[in-house]
């Protein structure tokens, strides 16, 4: 297993591991993103997620986030994980770790991450419903793609 701050991976995510990546003595504050499959999206039934990616693009785009927030945090230290493969339901697709030295700044990081992340990182996700499936592309809206996962996306360092 990789040891790293910002990681992709097939296996369940350990919230506790991804969390004592940012634990340290002058962080008085630690806060986590876990981020669930959930059974219902806008009154459909999901059975299942499955989660694909572009995986050492989306691990740099991990760290550029992480990037990101210690510009603006300069204090700050970001770990995020992404599952990718298939989830059921309340497993667990994202954990972001976020540690500052007051807490205000680890919440305001803590959501710069996950809105981060559904803008740039290149993770896509097929929710099966009931009735259906359906792939969503930017994660900010839901977009069917009749063939698959979106097409001509480019993704920048």
């Amino acid at each position: 297993m990789k040891d790293t701050l910002y990681r992709v991976t097939d296996q369940p995510i350990s919230v506790e591991d991804v969390m004592a990546k940012v634990i340290r003595p002058e962080a008085g504050a630690v806060t986590n993103f876990i981020g669930t499959v959930r059974e219902f999206t806008k009154g459909k039934r999901t059975l299942y997620l499955k989660y694909e990616a572009y995986p050492s693009m989306a691990e740099k785009q991990l760290a550029r986030i992480g990037k990101e927030i210690q510009e603006k945090w300069p204090e700050a230290r970001t770990a995020i994980t992404h599952r990718i493969g298939r989830l059921d339901i309340s497993e667990i697709a994202v954990v972001i770790a976020v540690s500052t030295p007051h807490r205000k700044d680890a919440y305001a990081a803590n959501e710069y991450a996950i809105e981060r992340i559904k803008q740039i990182v290149p993770i896509w996700k097929k929710e099966h419903y009931e009735n259906g499936e359906e792939w969503i592309g930017d994660q900010l809206e839901t977009v069917s793609y009749p063939s698959g996962k979106p097409e001509g996306e480019e993704f920048h360092d």
